[in-house]
């Protein structure tokens, strides 16, 4: 089986062309790739399929093997694939996701290959019926209390076609997010588990990240967790709307338009192509 090993502001995943191969199980290959000891190494498994609907499909499988909507990161990498390997030949393209359709501006190098893609993430999801949350479904959930473990957070929380609990700290960098985030990804609160990013504030136009990432764990990046972050600064007033947010990983450009659409802008890196013999 081919496969080519790409990462976005170093989030990284395995990615497969199911335009000419078949995967009959993704989540258990999604395991077995992962593993960054006997496998591949990746906090997961994205495939690349045709659509009826869109010039490409992506699924993406987290590292324990689930399936997950949307990954902002990921689908960024999935243009650049499908752009550097002939799958499409425009520099303006479509993607179908599970959280939907999205748009994509692609940026080239002077090779002629992807290095940067502009995304619109679509309009965030406030309310708790769509996060998914228990309470109120028409409710929306800024700044409330959710206890995790012996601390109690301030928490908003934001759908962006997956969950994500924004909390804000003072120090991202020592805050223990390995010790709260799989107890907050797994809070009563949240049926379908979530995302959850610890954000510190820089200014007005920056913001630092990390994220404990359902179903992987910490990552250096999320995507669709930077999205989450932005409208979460907005909401709480530290920051406006067009802001640059560091992650482990990298830098992503992030916009709040007055339309209520998000855009992301960052890196696509392929780092090697290879051939793997599932287990």
């Amino acid at each position: 089986m081919k496969f080519a090993k790409m990462h976005g502001a170093g989030n990284d995943y395995v990615y497969i062309d199911c335009f000419s191969q078949v995967v009959p199980d993704p989540e258990r290959l999604a395991v077995e790739v992962s593993d960054r000891h006997f496998g591949i190494g990746s906090d997961g498994l994205i495939l690349i399929e045709p659509s009826a609907v869109a010039d490409v499909r992506m699924r993406m499988f987290n590292a324990d093997g689930s399936e997950a909507e949307m990954c902002g990161n990921g689908v960024r990498c999935v243009a650049k694939y499908a752009y550097d390997h002939g799958l499409v030949d425009s520099l303006r393209i479509s993607v179908e996701t599970g959280a939907g359709v999205l748009p994509l501006q692609l940026f080239t190098n002077s090779r002629n290959k992807v290095d940067r893609v502009r995304v619109n993430m679509g309009k965030p999801r406030l309310s708790r019926g769509e996060i998914p949350m228990t309470g109120s479904p028409d409710e929306q959930a800024v700044n409330v209390e959710v206890t995790g473990l012996d601390r109690t957070f301030h928490v908003t929380c934001v759908s962006m076609g997956n969950p994500h609990a924004v909390i804000f700290v003072d120090n991202v960098h020592e805050f223990p997010v390995a010790k709260y985030g799989p107890a907050l990804e797994t809070h009563p609160l949240f049926p379908n588990r979530i995302n959850v990013e610890f954000v510190e504030v820089v200014s007005r136009t920056e913001l630092k990240q990390r994220t404990w990432e359902r179903g992987a764990g910490e990552t250096l990046a999320c995507g669709t967790g930077s999205s989450a972050v932005t409208v979460a600064a907005v909401l709480n007033g530290h920051c406006d709307r067009v802001l640059v947010n560091h992650l482990l990983g990298g830098d992503l450009e992030m916009e709040w338009t007055e339309d209520g659409h998000i855009y992301m802008t960052g890196p696509a890196v392929q780092v090697f192509e290879g051939d793997y013999q599932p287990q």
